[in-house]
């Protein structure tokens, strides 16, 4: 039984990810071990722990490289709520981040009156998308002109770039990371071999999350999307930003079922970062 007294805060680690599992499954969110040693490699986490040192809150703070940082997995355990742990993980999470950066989160409905109060205001929205069934995708090629091939770590510097370009900052660490967790890398080249997208795709316990997803426009993206969960006979997860509309037309010709659209939210800036409008897929809310 959890004890329901203040409990202490702590920076957490590697020795935490079996109570970080179990407490985002208590949320019904679905992080697993390698997922989390992402996070703990490019970020920092926080979490209270209560007098028999069981985790009851957890939030992770991801600064990126341009004056942008994220804050996602946000949670408190049901038994400790009243207790102003969210509003202490949030401070601790903006005290990490330089005053000169603007800090970004994907909210939940029940999360969004606490980051309002706290200076976030909701800038975009994110389609969260599930296809259950388990026929592949078809789709027409993008063009004649495009190859899709799988990435080589020598294609990372290229991608690293377009990624920066299309979410407003550069995340070097957070890509070279996502590399070697994703189950399938691709990357889109021009007839002159210049890498012109990329695409990941996770393997989660229950989906297969696709993304970051990055490409000119949605017909790349939909001949990308079907190479990267090519021979895939399982759930598949895709989260498009808005703005996406053909993109998201195809996704519901598919049989992907639209599950949530949280909000984009931002403190410190009035806006998200410039971007190049190739963003069609996230990491995943937690990266933004």
């Amino acid at each position: 039984m959890l004890n329901p007294t203040i409990p202490r805060l702590h920076v957490l680690s590697e020795q935490d990810i079996p109570g970080l599992i179990e407490l985002s499954s208590s949320v019904e969110w679905d992080y697993n071990e390698e997922e989390l040693r992402t996070v703990l490699a490019i970020g920092t986490v926080y979490g209270h722990k209560n007098e028999a040192n069981q985790l009851v809150s957890c939030a992770a703070v991801i600064p990126y490289e341009d004056q942008l940082a994220t804050i996602g997995m946000v949670i408190v355990h049901f038994s400790c709520r009243g207790l102003g742990l969210g509003r202490s993980l949030m401070k601790t999470c903006m005290e990490a981040v330089p005053l000169d950066s603007a800090i970004m989160l994907i909210s939940t409905k029940e999360g969004q009156p606490l980051y309002e109060s706290l200076g976030f205001v909701t800038v975009d929205t994110i389609h969260k998308s599930i296809r259950k069934n388990v026929a592949p995708l078809t789709n027409e090629p993008a063009s004649e002109f495009v190859d899709i091939v799988p990435m080589k770590e020598s294609d990372l510097t290229a991608a690293i770039e377009l990624d920066a370009l299309a979410v407003g900052s550069k995340r070097s660490a957070f890509l070279h990371t996502r590399m070697r967790q994703a189950k399938t890398c691709m990357v889109i080249k021009d007839r002159e071999g210049t890498i012109v997208g990329f695409g990941f795709a996770v393997q989660g316990p229950v989906n297969l999350v696709t993304g970051p997803i990055v490409v000119r426009n949605s017909a790349e993206a939909t001949s990308l999307l079907c190479k990267l969960t090519e021979g895939h006979e399982g759930h598949i997860r895709i989260d498009v930003p808005d703005g996406q509309e053909d993109f998201l037309r195809f996704l519901a010709q598919n049989e992907f079922e639209k599950v949530s659209q949280p909000p984009v939210m931002i403190a410190r800036a009035n806006s998200l970062p410039p971007r190049s409008g190739h963003y069609f897929g996230i990491g995943a809310q937690i990266f933004g």
